[in-house]
Formats: C-alpha cells, sequence, structure tokens
C-alpha cells in the first residue's frame, strides 16, 4: 500500500443514500464543483469523504441498479455530478472540464475506479494506461469492498469486476492466463504506457474477433473479420485517429468496426 494511503475505501457523502437523493446530492455536489472552479480553475476535494465498512457493497453500473429505494454507494452517479458541471460551465469546453475533473480526482480511489470503468470516449493506449494503472494504485482499499456491475445479485471482488468491466485490457494487452488479474492488469499497464503504433496494431487484432462477434447486424461481416484488411485499414488511419483506437478497447473498435462497414457500403 502506498505510504499515506488510507488502508480502507472512502467515497464522498454524496455518493451514499437511496437514488433519489443521491441524484439531488450529486447534482448540488456538480454545481458546487463547477463554481468552485470558475472561481480559480481548479476542484476541490469533496466537502465530506466517508470510510465504508469492509465488505459494504457498490454499486459501479446504473442498470444493475434497481433497489431505488435502499440507501446505498452509488459510484457510478459520478455521471450525474459531471452532467451538472457542465450544466453550470456551458460556457467552457466540456470536453476540457471533464479532463480536469479526471485528472484532479485520480488521486482518490473512487475517482480511480470511476473513470476505469465508465471509458469515456474513444481514447489513446496512453489515456487507458493511465485510467488503470490509477486503478492499480489503489488496489488495497479498493479490494475491501464488493461491487455491483451488470448483474444486480452478484457482488463481484475487485479482481472479479476488473475482469468483467475491462476484458479488453486483459485479452488485447495481457492474453497470458497464468499470472493473478492484478498480475496481469499491471503488465497490461505496462505495455500500454509504452506501446508503438504496432504495438497497438497487434493488440487490436487481437480485440477485434470480441468486437465483432458482439455486432449481429454487419453486412460485411466476413470481409471485417479478414485480419489483412483489418491490418490495412489500421495502417491507413491518419496520427489523430488511430490513436483514438489505440488502447484496442472493444467500444472503439465497434465504432472504427461501423465507419469501416460504411465505407464498404458506399463501394
Amino acid at each position: 500500500m502506498t505510504s499515506g494511503q488510507p488502508a480502507s475505501l472512502q467515497l464522498p457523502a454524496f455518493l451514499h443514500g437511496t437514488y433519489p437523493s443521491v441524484q439531488r446530492k450529486t447534482r448540488k455536489a456538480g454545481q458546487w464543483f463547477g463554481e468552485q472552479y470558475r472561481k480559480n480553475g481548479t476542484f476541490p476535494l469533496p466537502r465530506e469523504v466517508l470510510e465504508i465498512p469492509p465488505g459494504e457493497v457498490v454499486s459501479t453500473l446504473g442498470v444493475a441498479d434497481f433497489q431505488h429505494e435502499q440507501r446505498v454507494w452509488r459510484l457510478y452517479m459520478v455521471s450525474n455530478v459531471l452532467e451538472a458541471l457542465w450544466e453550470t460551465l456551458e460556457d467552457q469546453n466540456s470536453l476540457a472540464v471533464r479532463n480536469a475533473y479526471e485528472e484532479s480526482f485520480h488521486d482518490t480511489a473512487w475517482g480511480a475506479l470511476f473513470f476505469a470503468l465508465a471509458q469515456m470516449g474513444p481514447v489513446s493506449a496512453e489515456r487507458a494506461a493511465s485510467r488503470l494503472r490509477a486503478v492499480l494504485r489503489f488496489w488495497e482499499p479498493l479490494q475491501t469492498a464488493r461491487y455491483l456491475f451488470m448483474n444486480p445479485g452478484t457482488a463481484h471482488t475487485l479482481e472479479e469486476l476488473m475482469v468483467a468491466s475491462c476484458p479488453w485490457a486483459l485479452d488485447a494487452w495481457c492474453p497470458e492466463e497464468e499470472p493473478p488479474v492484478r498480475a496481469r492488469l499491471e503488465l497490461a499497464v505496462e505495455r500500454m504506457a509504452r506501446a508503438t503504433r504496432e504495438d497497438s496494431i497487434e493488440a487490436i487484432l487481437r480485440q477485434m474477433p470480441r468486437a465483432i462477434s458482439s455486432e449481429s447486424g454487419l453486412k460485411h461481416r466476413q470481409v471485417l473479420a479478414d485480419p489483412a484488411f483489418q491490418r490495412e485499414r489500421l495502417a491507413s488511419l491518419a496520427p489523430l485517429a488511430f490513436e483514438r483506437v489505440s488502447a484496442a478497447r472493444t467500444a472503439d473498435l465497434i465504432g472504427l468496426l461501423h465507419d469501416w462497414e460504411h465505407e464498404l457500403g458506399m463501394q
């Protein structure tokens, strides 16, 4: 555990309560963050942070949160904070504000986990590595909780959560199945952080079968599934376009497949 890091998991108080109360508190928090950012261009720490007991369940995805009347931890509703923040700072670039908010709270366990799970927008391999590295830095306190992800009836350990939410990182960047999850993530992060363009292409090719199998409506499936076609199209991408898919995240690759599908349909 990093020196000075709390042994237990701490979350902002605005994430705990019934669904309606968390909605209200996160919206108020987002407005407060926006006001503070407008004053001095920085985001202060939340005004109240609570330590959660070992084994406490944290809801990380809205689709698994059906018990709105229960007082629980709702990590996924940091997104509600961001929405209120953008509304408060409507005259500023929303992407720049989100990036500043993420950078400010990468040094907290809750911020690190939220941004790793949310996987907002296409990002580079370097940015994806930074997000996962932040989770690894808070591994011990994050391990003390249990997490709801896709299935509302299943509380995951941190290891199980990372396998369920970030399989792309393991499959594309650390296909070796022998080491424990944490060790595989550490290796994946190391590889992503120093990846060349060719490294990213190889990672993307490893992940493409998963992306293709998840999309049933592709009309040019046989062409899209051809590794030679994939390699040729990846090699032709402009630097900025390639950077946006270089992490090999499944969702980003699905977007790329649909671009190629459209291009094939125009021929």
